[in-house]
């Protein structure tokens, strides 16, 4: 089945230009041109990923990515200007899964595509973990709190995923970006940082204070199972 993309962009020639690139590749493309329009859409229609331009007239991307997130775990890759630290800090604490700035390279925008689509991880191992009283069971793509559901995005499963199969190993931003991102991201550290963040904040009981997702100073995190 072709994958469908909301391209949400309010300058007409880069979405055209997009809109081509992502057509060439086989993805069956929907444009938005603002956000108001964006929100309309992605409430009608099925989408398996969205392409989020944050600086938008009217609704801006940040309030999109808050919508899409009130709605389900569909994949967001925003798209910013160069350099603009504050717009890609704020829109992963909205649960954007990545991102891209302008210009951006066509060859970097289809991979971050690809990969967000990728369905399944290339972890195997599908049995379920239990860590103290969070309860994770891969198959079903649900994490228990408690026996309360926790709502995770996509990139957040994955990521809890990969530390709870791999207990009591530190893992470098570098390492967590090529295993859980899935590529070369020739990147930037703050994307992990903010994911790790926001897990914080739904898995641990002291987020502020850390004992399941803890950082090894100048190193990475590691999750602790059993004796750290």
């Amino acid at each position: 089945m072709t994958e469908r993309i909301l391209l949400v962009e309010d300058d007409g020639a880069v979405r055209s230009v997009v809109r081509m690139l992502l057509e060439d590749e086989g993805f069956d493309v929907t444009e938005a041109a603002s956000g108001t329009q964006a929100v309309e859409r992605f409430d009608l229609e099925h989408f398996d990923l969205v392409l989020l331009d944050l600086r938008l007239p009217g609704m801006n991307g940040f309030d999109v990515c808050r919508h899409i997130r009130r709605k389900g775990n569909v994949p967001v890759i925003m798209v910013t200007a160069q350099n603009d630290s504050h717009d890609v800090v704020a829109g992963l604490e909205l649960g954007a899964d990545d991102y891209v700035t302008k210009p951006f390279n066509d060859r970097e925008l289809l991979a971050r595509v690809r990969v967000q689509l990728r369905r399944k991880s290339s972890e195997t191992d599908s049995e379920r973990i239990v860590l103290g009283d969070l309860e994770i069971s891969p198959d079903e793509g649900e994490v228990r709190r408690a026996g309360e559901p926790l709502s995770l995005t996509r990139t957040e499963f994955h990521l809890l995923c990969h530390l709870a199969r791999h207990p009591n190993r530190v893992w470098s931003r570098e390492q967590l970006l090529s295993q859980v991102w899935g590529y070369d991201y020739a990147g930037d550290g703050r994307v992990v940082d903010t994911h790790v963040a926001r897990l914080r904040n739904k898995v641990e009981g002291d987020p502020a204070n850390p004992q399941l997702i803890v950082t090894v100073r100048g190193l990475g995190y590691k999750l602790l199972r059993g004796d750290p």
